[in-house]
C-alpha cells in the first residue's frame, strides 16, 4: 500500500538539470517555473502616455533583450506566457494605453 501514496506539492530539486537564460531557471525535471530574474521590473506604469517608440526604449534600459508586442488598446491575447515579451497596448495616436507588462 505505501507505494500507492504520492506526495502531493511542490516537487523537490532531485537531482533536476537547471538551464539558465536570461536570470531565469527553469527546472526541467518536470519542476515549477521559477522565476529569478535579480529584481528586474515586471510592470512600466510610468511610460503610460509616452509615444510607443520612447514606451519601447525606456523599458529596453530594464530589460534589454525584451521582445515587444504593439497592439490596438482592447486586443485579444492569446493566454501564454512568456518572459521574453513585453505587451504594449496603444491608442488610435500610438501612445501607450496602460502600463506595458511582461507576459
Amino acid at each position: 500500500m505505501a507505494e500507492d501514496v504520492q506526495q502531493i506539492g511542490a516537487p523537490q530539486n532531485q537531482g533536476e538539470d537547471q538551464h539558465v537564460s536570461d536570470g531565469v531557471d527553469i527546472p526541467t525535471g518536470g519542476g515549477f517555473l521559477q522565476v529569478i530574474n535579480g529584481g528586474s521590473k515586471r510592470e512600466w506604469p510610468e511610460v503610460v502616455g509616452l509615444a510607443v517608440e520612447e514606451a519601447e526604449q525606456k523599458i529596453k534600459e530594464d530589460m534589454p533583450r525584451a521582445i515587444f508586442q504593439v497592439l490596438p488598446q482592447g486586443s485579444f491575447v492569446t493566454m501564454d506566457f512568456n518572459l521574453r515579451r513585453v505587451r504594449i497596448f496603444m491608442d488610435e495616436s500610438r501612445k501607450v494605453a496602460r502600463p506595458p507588462r511582461v507576459g
